[in-house]
């Protein structure tokens, strides 16, 4: 009876540490997105310029895509819980900090440094995961929820920011984070697994770390201001160059380094190759469906920011009842490649879907079945794209691979937002070049991007059904 006892006492603990774990992941997902409904209420109260505005967003994006390989590292060597814990008090820190902000240049700085404490967060978390459940049937699980969170976390930020934006006032979007990270804090000293099973050398490439995380920086700076400085301009150019070449640079230091920030083998494993390009094309998909989306419900429609919100329950409810209690029995009976396949291909019509909503488009025939597509697709999707991501690497490895993986989304995200972004905007130029009124063109350019979003759901389909190769843990899932 004692060891009975005993042995759900175990369980019940790992399933604590994983809602510890996921508690945290999910404030910093959705930082990424809570802030776009508030940016009009921030512009008014602290006196942004059009162009400075962009910075709340983009000095997150900057630090959070800059240092995620670097995280991951330090995860590897020095322990993911350390890292974890570190993470979350310095973003809660910062969030305080955001809360309070009544200046500019206070409101961008801090939300630099919740990036950089973003990206730590973020590149442990998944190897937390993996190191609580090693089993294919409960790993299934626990990634079906874990993908929840970092797929749909930009949607439900969406929601979130328009309830306390339109119910309290800016400031909460920040300070609601708060009391959660003091909460997480405090769990993790107790609950979290303190084991790590570090690589035989504990020493850190610094030269690695340095290129590679300048390189980053400038890719991130470049994509995020390409619209404003324009993509063929000398600064956009000039810093994609830049980054091009702190690559190469990283690439000669890694073939001579003992002790590599990432071995030179990890560009040579299938899944993950693979699982990186899906996740560029996926994440350009994903940030499509929940900021142009969210723009078309409030600048087409004319939603206000509360309605915005729960325009996006439905397709939140869905994904979540699919990655908490479906994904993991799907992958379970068919492997990773057919879900992925489906659920990529089934978000691609509710943004195609999207593409075809009008200008006096009603929210029942028009956005719900979109809503609900995607939240199939991404609920359905997102968990075999962790998995394979992860299904190759050791143990000790898996703060780098979670490291990799989540810097393709940042940048597939950032680039894929910035694209579509630039692509409707220019649609947009054109309809009005010729005459056609406000609404319609902006209607227009954001039907472009979504039929083009779509295009990348498509091609991140094509791509992972036909280029991922089956591996020892696709086939335990299977066996199962």
């Amino acid at each position: 009876m004692d060891r009975v006892k005993n042995k759900f006492a175990g369980i019940d603990k790992r399933w604590l540490a994983f809602l510890i774990v996921t508690l945290g992941d999910l404030m910093i997902v959705l930082d990424v997105s809570i802030v776009g409904v508030a940016l009009p209420s921030i512009r008014q109260d602290l006196g942004f310029s059009e162009a400075s505005l962009a910075w709340v967003v983009n000095a997150y994006l900057l630090t959070f895509g800059g240092f995620l390989l670097l995280g991951g590292r330090l995860g590897d060597i020095f322990g993911y819980r350390k890292l974890f814990i570190i993470g979350i008090a310095i973003f809660t820190l910062a969030s305080l900090s955001c809360g309070l902000a009544n200046t500019q240049l206070l409101l961008t700085t801090t939300r630099a440094i919740q990036g950089l404490a973003a990206a730590i967060v973020s590149a442990v978390a998944l190897s937390l995961t993996m190191v609580l459940f090693t089993k294919p049937a409960e790993r299934a699980k626990a990634m079906g929820i874990f993908g929840f969170v970092a797929s749909g976390g930009g949607s439900i930020g969406v929601l979130l920011g328009g309830i306390l934006t339109d119910v309290l006032n800016w400031h909460w979007i920040f300070l609601v984070n708060v009391p959660i990270g003091i909460a997480v804090y405090f769990l993790s000293l107790r609950i979290l697994p303190k084991e790590h099973a570090a690589p035989e050398s504990r020493s850190l490439d610094i030269a690695g770390a340095v290129t590679i995380t300048g390189a980053l920086l400038l890719a991130v700076y470049a994509i995020v201001n390409g619209n404003s400085a324009g993509w063929l301009s000398g600064q956009t150019l000039g810093l994609l160059s830049a980054a091009v070449v702190l690559i190469a640079i990283f690439l000669a230091v890694e073939a001579r380094s003992k002790a590599p920030l990432i071995p030179l083998r990890f560009f040579k494993m299938r899944n993950i190759q693979t699982a990186n390009v899906v996740g560029v094309l996926w994440a350009g998909a994903m940030f499509a469906w929940f900021f142009l989306a969210a723009l078309y419900l409030q600048l087409i429609l004319g939603y206000e920011p509360l309605k915005v919100g729960l325009a996006f329950l439905p397709g939140n409810v869905v994904m979540g009842v699919f990655s908490a209690f479906l994904s993991a029995k799907i992958v379970m009976r068919f492997g990773i490649k057919p879900p992925l396949a489906v659920g990529l291909f089934i978000a691609s019509l509710g943004l195609g879907l999207l593409a075809l909503a009008p200008v006096d488009g009603h929210y029942a025939m028009h956005v719900l079945p979109s809503m609900v597509l995607l939240g199939i697709g991404a609920g359905t999707a997102f968990n075999p794209v962790l998995l394979a991501a992860m299904s190759d690497v050791k143990p000790h490895e898996s703060g780098l691979a979670s490291g990799i993986v989540n810097t393709s989304f940042m940048m597939g995200g950032a680039l894929g937002l910035a694209v579509l972004a630039s692509l409707a905007a220019s649609r947009t130029s054109h309809q009005l070049a010729n005459h056609t009124d406000k609404l319609t063109a902006l209607n227009s350019g954001y039907h472009a991007a979504f039929l083009v979003g779509a295009i990348f759901a498509v091609l991140a389909a094509i791509i992972g059904y036909t280029v991922l190769r089956p591996s020892p843990a696709d086939e335990a899932y299977e066996a199962h």
